[in-house]
């Protein structure tokens, strides 16, 4: 499981106890179908597969911020990029998401429950926009229960609605992958029980095992660390990384301007009013992140790499998934590969996080 940082990121790694083989670099897709229109998100696909990157995420639910215009838009554009590139399909690990129950979302998904039968029509609705016949991981985007996500630090089973339990959930997942439309199956936005929970009725009712769990990670988002490391370390399954660069924080383009104003530049943070009011817009964010970027300086590295270098080289992480909105962008997320980090300058970035915790769990 724990990623080699002497190998090329183009040589692949089996994901989990699966038998799927990913580089450990995945071209995340969220920005397709808002921010990047369809002919430039054609030629960052292009571009990721031609430098080597084998493994490509995606969502029902996306673009982000999610609407319910847009809603299948991302994967309706790498279904059509797939059908204008024959035999790119057979050369590619392509992973989708189901929706959990909603979050303000109710073209997505009614207003509570996630339940089999919206599994299997997700997944069937997934596979005709994205123009493929079997989607190579299959994940739950969120769980269906109550969990302490996307900002909420705590648990609390006041709010627990849950209405399909884990294994018939893992039930719906089964058929799928009985009936040749889902290979592997893998959770999102997990906890430490979730993950063992799924893979204990797995192995006790010989049902699909779950693979991976694409979780935040990254400087200012680090409850990974707490927990949940030595759970996917000991049940082999994979880390999915998601948010490496924080939402852009982390590239140090906020440093100065701030995600508010006219100033600020463009990017997430600045364009979409509701994600100020989220994890990534808090204040406290912004501070440490503005800490680890000049550290990063200070070792003549930019934000970018550091951020990036730091999910890359670390024993946690399988794959980590990158997202970006040019060819540019992609570039450089790929070249930060060969960055090494000093023990020193993990130390001190180990530092800055027991001073400043995790401001954006």
């Amino acid at each position: 499981m724990p990623t080699n940082p002497s190998l090329d990121f183009t040589q692949t790694l089996a994901l989990g106890a699966s038998d799927l083989h990913v580089t450990p670099i995945c071209l995340g897709t969220m920005t397709f179908g808002e921010q990047v229109a369809e002919s430039p998100a054609h030629a960052i696909l292009d571009r990721a597969v031609e430098r080597g990157v084998n493994f490509i995420d995606t969502a029902e639910m996306y673009p982000v911020p999610p609407s319910a215009p847009t809603y299948g838009h991302t994967e309706a554009i790498i279904g059509r990029w797939l059908a204008a590139r024959p035999g790119v399909r057979q050369r590619i690990v392509l992973a989708s998401k189901v929706a959990g129950p909603s979050r303000g979302m109710p073209w997505v998904r009614p207003a509570q429950g996630m339940t089999a039968a919206d599994i299997e029509a997700s997944c069937h609705a997934s596979l005709k926009r994205l123009q493929t016949e079997v989607i190579d991981l299959y994940q739950i985007h969120w769980p269906e229960r109550h969990v302490p996500a996307f900002g909420n630090l705590y648990y609390d089973p006041w709010q627990e609605k849950s209405q399909t339990p884990i294994q018939e959930q893992l039930e719906a997942l089964s058929r799928l992958v009985q009936a040749g439309k889902v290979r592997h199956i893998g959770l999102s936005n997990e906890t430490p029980y979730g993950v063992h929970e799924f893979v204990r009725l797995a192995e006790q009712h010989g049902l699909p095992r779950i693979a991976s769990t694409q979780n935040p990670y990254c400087l200012i988002s680090r409850a990974y660390d707490n927990g949940l490391d030595e759970t996917c370390h000991r049940l082999n399954v994979g880390l999915l990384a998601y948010s490496p660069l924080g939402f852009g924080l982390l590239t140090g383009k906020y440093d100065t301007t701030g995600i508010h104003g006219a100033d600020a530049p463009r990017g997430r943070m600045s364009l979409f009013e509701r994600m100020k009011s989220q994890r990534w817009g808090r204040e406290a964010s912004l501070t440490a992140a503005r800490r680890y970027n000049q550290l990063a300086r200070d070792h003549g590295l930019t934000p970018t790499q550091l951020a990036l270098a730091f999910c890359y080289r670390s024993w946690r992480v399988a794959s980590t998934i990158i997202g970006v909105t040019s060819l540019a962008q992609l570039d450089e997320d790929l070249d930060a590969w060969s960055v090494p980090l000093p023990d020193e300058l993990l130390a001190a970035c180990d530092a800055i996080r027991l001073e400043m915790r995790d401001p954006a769990n």
